[in-house]
C-alpha cells in the first residue's frame, strides 16, 4: 500500500493550515502581531474583557500555552490585565489601546487571505467547505466544543 498525501484529509488540511499561517504571518509581522495572537484578538476584539481560562477555552489551547501567549502580548504592549472583581485570584484581560488600533489591520489581513484562499471556489462551495470543516472539527475535538 502506498501513501498518497493528496488523498489524506489530515495531510491536506495541515498543509493548507501551514500555508494560511505563513500568509498571515507575512502580513501581520510588520505590525508586531504574531499568528499565535490571533485567537486573542478575535476573542477580545468585541471589547469584553475575559479571563485567561476563557481565552484558553476559546482558542482551544492548554492554560500554559495561553499564559505564554498572553505574557508575550503583554510584553509587546498588546494586552492589559485588571483584577477580576468576581475572583481576586484571577485577572481579566483586554486589548490595549495599541492593540485596539491594530484591529483593522488584523481584520483586513484575515479577510484578504481568506478571500485569496477561497477565490477559486464559488459562494456555494465556500459555504459547503466551511460547513464540512465545522463537522470535521466537531468530530475530532476531544473537548466536544468544535469552536
Amino acid at each position: 500500500m502506498s501513501l498518497n498525501r493528496l488523498h489524506s484529509a489530515g495531510y491536506m488540511t495541515n498543509w493548507a493550515a501551514r500555508l494560511f499561517a505563513l500568509a498571515i504571518e507575512q502580513r501581520l509581522k510588520p505590525h508586531g502581531i504574531a499568528p499565535a495572537y490571533l485567537p486573542v484578538f478575535f476573542a477580545l476584539g468585541p471589547g469584553k474583557p475575559l479571563s485567561q481560562k476563557a481565552l484558553a477555552a476559546l482558542a482551544a489551547v492548554e492554560q500554559p500555552t495561553m499564559a505564554a501567549t498572553l505574557n508575550r502580548m503583554e510584553r509587546d504592549g498588546l494586552i492589559e490585565r485588571t483584577p477580576d472583581p468576581a475572583d481576586r485570584r484571577s485577572s481579566l484581560i483586554s486589548l490595549s489601546e495599541l492593540a485596539s488600533g491594530k484591529l483593522e489591520v488584523v481584520r483586513q489581513a484575515t479577510a484578504d487571505i481568506n478571500a485569496r484562499a477561497l477565490s477559486s471556489l464559488t459562494e456555494a462551495e465556500c459555504a459547503t467547505f466551511l460547513t464540512m470543516l465545522e463537522k470535521i472539527i466537531e468530530r475530532l475535538d476531544p473537548r466536544g466544543r468544535g469552536q
